[in-house]
């Protein structure tokens, strides 16, 4: 019951069936109230948009993972110093940050909106390190502007670790399959590779054997009498007793090419002596794999009626010295010579069950002539030489076999391993493409950042992030055309990014296009009304028309969608400069200095606001820290210049 709920609580998540997730998973801790259920019900709070919940049940809890949901819920709860105590204790200064790379990035936001920069870029460090492929942890270091460049980060000794990495993750996987599979297998009687042994064992020591895949159907050996004394002693048969004689007859069997010719010459076959010197030897199908249908008259009895091979011999070699009838049948004097075929009773039907041919010499006063074990024969008669060989080729061939599987499967895991690192360094060559496009734009170095973002393949660079990081590189250059024309082509190929829209806004604005400001401002408010970008593009559109009240309380409203959102505080520090209500528009400046301490714009408009009111050194001081921000913008280079002319100074340093 447990493990289904768990099941159907994850699975509504993944469906976005939030409210679902809450109901079973509060049934679930109900029923089961382990930490770990309690873990996942945090889980659906959150996605529910209910941190409060996630933190009530969360407290006093020391599971890492628990320890992580519950900062988590504080931070989305603007508990920032709860937060920060339960990822790093003051108590317990050697515990772990949890979660790893995320813990740490948790963290250095946390350090980032209290304004400890350096802590906070020490986190977003540790971050990375972790993980590489945290894309975050390298943004939040670009906008800081001390992140290190991007081939450094995303270097090939990153991807030789990732590759190590992904490489013991898929051992240890492929290890704990094994051990799974080893764990299965050792609770059967043997393994395929001991059954296979066993059967060749039999087949020398035993009248039968089954065929594998065929459990129903079993291969006799076949014998061959040899006038010649044979020295292969395991090919030695005991003489038949009485009861052995007495079952079923065989059909007449075709032996070796001695016992032919002695049969022409009228001579009968010796009785077989118990010494073996004069025993038959015997002839086997070893390959039993090949093996597919035998006679039915032999074979299809069962197990029980099955006559000894010695009895077989024993008729075998009576029938051959007493019926001289059934000895013309396979070629002596009869006229089925010519047909270079041997026959055999026509009642048992047979198949060839093996695609060597065998030829067969016969004496007849004239010269040799072949005969051919082809397809018509019944059986495949193999020699002694062959017979000994036959373990050494089996186990030669399983061997080889054995070997190619190694070898193919080491090559599929090669080519595998090949393909991974290759995308590991595809995946890290396009990061480091985006990453230092991203820190030289963060750095305000755009004419730099745009010849990076234009070595982007195509694919990559007509997607709406990039077209908007051109459009903000050209915004700073101060060329309004073109940051209009790439913001137009983000917005066309991604109408629903929100991000960057407020920048856009601001190009229209400086662009006086009224009609299409507005167009874009009622765009983005049907899109989302609770985005703090629409409504800093409404704002901007009645600024644009000089209804500063206006646009002054749509940009206080995004600054309560989202007070962390800088853009919105310094438009509001614009729109009092406007109205020259000078107190407030230096407390939202201030405000948006206190989210991002890099954002000059703030920096300009305190130095704006000194300059009116003619505190020329403050003016200079704001100006200048602006500029060492942005030192390649024209607008501040202009203003700082003015400042320094009221104070008389005559040049920069």
């Amino acid at each position: 019951m447990e493990t289904l709920m768990v099941d159907r609580v994850h699975s509504s998540l993944r469906l976005f069936m939030h409210r679902n997730a809450v109901f079973l998973c509060e049934r679930l801790c109900a029923q089961f109230p382990s930490e770990t259920n309690v873990q996942l019900l945090a889980t659906c709070y959150l996605h529910n948009n209910q941190p409060y919940a996630a933190y009530h049940i969360l407290k006093g809890k020391k599971l890492p993972e628990s320890r992580y949901l519950f900062a988590m819920s504080c931070f989305r709860m603007n508990l920032l110093h709860e937060a920060e105590d339960t990822l790093c204790p003051v108590n317990e200064p050697n515990i772990e940050v949890p979660n790893g790379a995320t813990g740490h990035y948790l963290l250095g936001i946390i350090y980032r909106c209290t304004g400890r920069m350096s802590a906070a870029a020490e986190q977003f460090t540790q971050a990375l390190t972790l993980d590489p492929l945290l894309w975050a942890a390298y943004e939040e270091l670009c906008i800081l502007g001390v992140a290190e460049d991007a081939d450094e980060c995303f270097s090939e000794a990153t991807a030789l670790r990732l590759q190590q990495e992904h490489t013991s993750t898929s051992a240890l996987e492929k290890s704990n399959f094994a051990n799974e599979n080893r764990i299965l297998t050792s609770s059967l009687p043997s393994s395929l590779g001991d059954i296979i042994p066993k059967q060749m064992k039999q087949l020398h020591a035993n009248n039968t054997a089954e065929v594998p895949s065929y459990p129903h159907v079993r291969a006799t050996a076949l014998h061959v009498q040899n006038s010649t004394t044979s020295n292969v002693a395991q090919f030695d048969t005991p003489s038949p007793t009485a009861t052995q004689t007495s079952s079923i007859v065989p059909p007449p069997l075709f032996r070796n090419a001695h016992a032919y010719q002695n049969t022409i010459s009228g001579d009968a076959p010796a009785k077989p002596k118990a010494n073996g010197s004069n025993q038959p030897l015997r002839r086997k199908y070893l390959d039993q794999a090949r093996l597919k249908k035998v006679s039915g008259r032999l074979f299809n009895q069962s197990s029980d009626s099955m006559p000894r091979r010695s009895a077989r011999l024993s008729r075998d070699m009576t029938i051959n010295s007493n019926s001289n009838s059934n000895i013309s049948q396979f070629g002596g004097n009869g006229t089925d010579h010519s047909s270079g075929k041997l026959r055999v009773n026509s009642s048992t039907p047979s198949k060839l069950c093996s695609t060597a041919v065998r030829s067969v010499q016969v004496m007849k006063g004239k010269p040799r002539a072949t005969e051919n074990f082809d397809e018509g024969s019944r059986y495949e008669v193999i020699d002694e030489m062959w017979t000994d060989n036959v373990p050494a080729t089996s186990s030669s061939a399983s061997t080889t076999e054995g070997r190619f599987f190694e070898q193919d499967k080491a090559e599929r895991i090669m080519s595998q391993d090949s393909k991974v690192a290759i995308g590991i360094r595809e995946l890290l060559g396009l990061l480091r493409t985006l990453g230092e496009g991203f820190r030289l734009s963060c750095l305000f170095k755009c004419q730099e950042a745009l010849e990076v973002f234009r070595k982007l393949p195509e694919s990559q660079f007509n997607t709406g992030w990039v077209l908007c990081q051109v459009g903000k590189a050209y915004f700073e250059l101060v060329d309004y055309l073109e940051a209009d024309h790439y913001f137009e082509l983000a917005h066309l190929l991604s109408p629903c990014t929100l991000d960057g829209m407020d920048i856009y806004s601001t190009v229209l604005y400086h662009l006086n296009a009224e009609m299409r400001l507005s167009y874009l401002a009622q765009e983005l408010i049907s899109i989302d009304r609770l985005s703090p970008q629409a409504w800093c593009a409404v704002g901007n559109c009645f600024a644009l028309r000089k209804d500063h009240e206006t646009a002054l309380k749509n940009f206080q409203r995004a600054v309560q969608l989202d007070s962390r959102f800088a853009y919105a505080h310094t438009l509001c520090g614009h729109e009092y400069s406007a109205l020259e209500d000078y107190e407030n528009s230096l407390k939202f400046y201030r405000c948006a200095l206190q989210v991002d301490e890099r954002h000059y714009n703030a920096w300009y408009g305190l130095g704006v606001v000194y300059l009116r009111q003619e505190k020329f050194e403050f003016a200079e001081h704001h100006f200048r820290r602006a500029f060492q921000i942005n030192p390649r913008s024209s607008v501040l280079m202009c203003y700082l210049g003015m400042a320094l002319h009221s104070l008389k100074v005559d040049t920069i340093d």
